[in-house]
């Protein structure tokens, strides 16, 4: 109970606004929904991934590397994985690297873009009511001919200051998640950044004539013939 009213009676009184205040309502509740169960799913304690990366390389065991970077949904141990598997060549490393880190990126970032219209959306159209309402209520006034009472303008009022708070209550949650999100997108692409470079800092140090190319292709098939 609100005011003495229930929601669907407050619904009813915030006219026609109220109904695309609920689309809205409903596709940011299904996004902070998918996104959150998303990110859960990536979550990845990345100091002791990149420790236990670069133990494994340390001891020249490639295999158990890949192993250890395909086990992880994130993309960062994606990156990683790639890195090993072009590890003699430079430059198409790079741009490997480049296009498939902005593929993940892509991914991570599916519909914040919607989540961030919704809270921009979502107050303009309890604006939106909040203006229809004060024009019905002006109407009344114009009918009765200035001679009103209150209840006269009381569902112009109602529709005025409901669509105003369904339109906060909306955006407001929207807004902090989207911003949550968009945090935990900006942690996983400086994270992709820095397992690249740890990963040269390490080869730098250690040769990569250490590392053939056909055992790391060969521990790759092996671990897609096991999947």
């Amino acid at each position: 109970m609100f005011w003495d009213q229930t929601l669907i009676g407050l619904f009813q009184k915030g006219g026609f606004a109220m109904w695309p205040l609920f689309a809205c309502s409903v596709m940011g509740l299904a996004i902070i929904a998918e996104r959150a169960l998303y990110f859960l799913r990536l979550r990845l304690d990345y100091k002791q991934f990149s420790e236990e990366l670069k133990g494994l390389l340390l001891k020249r065991k490639i295999k158990e590397a890949l192993i250890l970077c395909r086990k992880h949904p994130n993309p960062v141990p994606r990156i990683a994985q790639l890195y090993l598997k072009n590890l003699k060549h430079d430059h198409l490393r790079s741009e490997i690297l480049k296009r498939e880190g902005s593929f993940a990126l892509e991914k991570v970032e599916t519909r914040l873009r919607a989540l961030a219209a919704i809270t921009h959306i979502a107050p303009l159209l309890g604006l939106l009511g909040t203006v229809t309402g004060l024009v019905a209520a002006f109407h009344q006034i114009e009918i009765l001919g200035g001679q009103v009472q209150p209840g006269n303008l009381a569902a112009g009022i109602w529709e005025a200051l409901i669509t105003t708070v369904f339109g906060l209550v909306i955006a407001i949650p929207c807004m902090a998640a989207y911003h949550g999100f968009e945090s935990a997108a900006d942690r996983i692409a400086r994270r992709m950044q820095f397992i690249i470079s740890e990963l040269d800092e390490f080869f730098g140090k250690h040769s990569t004539g250490d590392f053939k190319t056909e055992d790391i292709e060969a521990a790759d098939q092996n671990m897609r013939a096991i999947r």
